[in-house]
């Protein structure tokens, strides 16, 4: 889920060695602003984008941490291809967290209309699928990014 910590968490783990790499830095990389290719394109364009660089660096990256947009595992194909090349880490925290950390963030396409109607549904929609794709869940409304990279670490990732 968005906000949960997966960008932070991922640059303390690359600070304890683990190679580390961001689907979503990629797809600005390669196709621009995320905002700018929903407004273009939509959503499903946008997935689309998001399932073909999950493949690409799922089949690239082997031992490294892939830090994914929070709709990615909301495709079966994603799951899969993640699968096969490692474990999956559900970041999971608390609305009234993830609103906390997201107030004033203009860049997320999907938090248009309203931050916590929007995050309320986006969580309520999403977490049981979050779950279910699981390998390892790591409550982090109370720890730091520190705290969360060791967590990862201690769990031999």
């Amino acid at each position: 889920m968005m906000g949960c910590g997966k960008t932070s968490v991922a640059a303390e783990l690359g600070k304890l060695g683990y190679n580390c790499v961001d689907t979503d830095a990629l797809i600005v990389e390669r196709y621009g602003n995320i905002n700018d290719i929903f407004a273009a394109h939509g959503e499903a364009y946008f997935r689309d984008i998001e399932a073909q660089i999950t493949a690409e660096t799922a089949k690239k990256y082997e031992n490294a941490v892939i830090s994914l947009g929070g709709g990615c595992v909301l495709r079966a194909e994603n799951v899969k291809n993640l699968k096969a090349s490692g474990k999956i880490f559900y970041l999971r925290a608390k609305a009234e967290t993830i609103i906390k950390r997201l107030q004033g963030d203009t860049t997320r396409p999907l938090l248009k209309g309203g931050l916590e109607e929007r995050v309320n549904s986006i969580l309520s929609a999403r977490a049981h699928i979050y779950e279910s794709v699981a390998d390892c869940i790591i409550d982090t409304d109370d720890k730091s990014c520190e705290q969360i990279a060791q967590i990862i670490r201690d769990k031999n990732l």
